[in-house]
């Protein structure tokens, strides 16, 4: 066993020759690294980071797979490459330039908004089993290779043991590693061992809510993805209990399905998988069994944190607060760089987290209440035949004026992509031309269905 001692300090302010340890290599521990490197190296501060990070994200399937729906939206690429992170075109697997709602009642193709591109879908890990297109590169690597070019340190291994002193946090790993940080991050989602840590040096901390979920993947030629797929992310909203959102999103040569709702199990998998929409989109001649490569049944964050951080200890993403069933990543990216900012600007304290760092995730769990009602409203719908062809035929009505604003559509749009706040999503669904909208609908739904009576 090899203790390391290095610098620490006794005050709660990092200073030159910190240490910092970021426990989870993906999104959010690249994120705060990233930013937490560059805001010191702006301000002057010399530190030493060491992200420590289990999996390999250049293996296929499970050994380097993060378990995520992988879509980003148009609006958090155009941050992300706004401070210098740039996607290449080697990591986006597709664009998505449409989204296809599938309901019993029938099916309609909705444009972009604005017809810009809004969607990248790409894999966190190199891919399925069974990948070989060794030109294609994992988004959670590329991250952290931009990580270790602005002077992190990667280390593969996990941490097994957490204990703080009087001054920093002793972190011992699987391979029997000792060292003491300054601070300490966790970016571990929820993973339920890696969690429990936490509680070891902030007593004060929950684990978020969780409910699970569902993430398959289909191996099928291009040729074939591009005819029945095409660049467009197919959206069900059909009456099937437990299931919020379903959704195949093209990837190359997969497609990934994504089901979300309340504790998804394998029955739940069946019933919306035998349903008429989801087979209508498949070759009529394709066994599913046969083209499936990889499936799992992760954990989503439901519920935020609480006490996500104390002296010295911070947690970001899934393992603190994140966006309802939406848009992980963008929430990654929000937290990862109000932490990052706090801890270079301000300090390592509770109170400092609790001042600068807390509203962000704050913001987040408020704005995740609205989503909540918005799913509700949204199973309500799922039940009514009557309410969902009144849904279509708005859709439908929008999708022919070419130049006007198409306020249901772009609501669907962003409800299923999380590419704006749910309290957006919420307003836009109060303005009276909406509800004129879908209220004239409404109405011709009635008006036809009494006629042919």
């Amino acid at each position: 066993m090899k203790l390391t001692t290095e610098h620490s300090t006794n005050n709660m302010e990092l200073q030159d020759g910190s240490h910092i340890a970021v426990i989870g290599g993906g999104p959010a521990g690249s994120f705060f690294s990233y930013f937490a490197l560059d805001f010191a190296q702006r301000f002057g501060l010399d530190i030493h980071l060491d992200i420590i990070e289990a999996k390999d994200f250049n293996k296929i399937g499970p050994a380097g797979c993060n378990h995520c729906g992988g879509i980003v939206s148009e609006s958090l690429i155009q941050m992300l490459s706004a401070e210098g992170i740039v996607l290449p075109s080697n990591v986006i697997r597709r664009g998505i330039e449409s989204y296809t709602l599938h309901l019993e009642q029938g099916t309609h193709v909705i444009e972009t908004p604005l017809k810009e591109q809004r969607i990248a879908a790409m894999f966190r890990g190199f891919g399925p089993l069974g990948s070989s297109d060794s030109e294609l590169l994992s988004f959670d690597n590329h991250l952290l290779d931009l990580c270790q070019k602005m002077g992190a340190n990667i280390i593969i291994d996990r941490v097994t043991e957490a204990k703080r002193t009087e001054d920093g946090i002793i972190l011992r790993t699987k391979n029997n590693q000792e060292k003491k940080y300054d601070l300490v991050v966790g970016a571990v989602g929820l993973n339920p061992n890696t969690l429990n840590l936490f509680k070891s040096i902030s007593p004060k901390f929950e684990s978020p809510g969780t409910t699970k979920t569902y993430i398959c993947e289909f191996e099928m030629p291009g040729e074939v993805i591009d005819e029945y797929f095409g660049n467009s992310m197919h959206v069900f909203l059909l009456n099937l209990p437990h299931i919020k959102f379903g959704a195949l999103i093209p990837k190359g040569n997969y497609v990934t399905l994504v089901l979300l709702g309340s504790e998804i199990s394998k029955d739940i998998v069946e019933n919306f998988m035998n349903s008429k929409a989801v087979k209508d989109c498949f070759p009529p001649d394709l066994d599913l069994n046969k083209v499936t490569t990889c499936h799992c049944f992760p954990k989503v964050n439901i519920r935020g944190a609480r006490s996500a951080y104390a002296d010295r200890v911070i947690l970001i993403g899934d393992s603190a607060s994140s966006k309802l069933y939406k848009n992980g990543i963008g929430a990654a990216y929000m937290t990862g760089k109000a932490a990052a900012k706090t801890v270079i600007f301000n300090g390592v304290s509770k109170k400092d987290f609790n001042k600068y760092y807390q509203p962000v995730c704050r913001e987040l769990n408020l704005d995740n209440a609205l989503g909540k009602f918005i799913f509700m409203v949204t199973s309500v719908i799922q039940k009514s035949s009557y309410l969902k062809s009144s849904m279509l035929k708005t859709v439908n009505k929008e999708q022919r004026r070419m130049g006007q604003n198409r306020r249901m559509s772009a609501v669907l749009w962003d409800t299923f992509t999380g590419s704006a706040p749910y309290k957006d999503v919420f307003f836009r669904c109060l303005h009276p031309a909406f509800l004129a909208s879908l209220g004239g609908s409404m109405v011709q739904v009635l008006f036809n269905k009494n006629s042919t009576k």
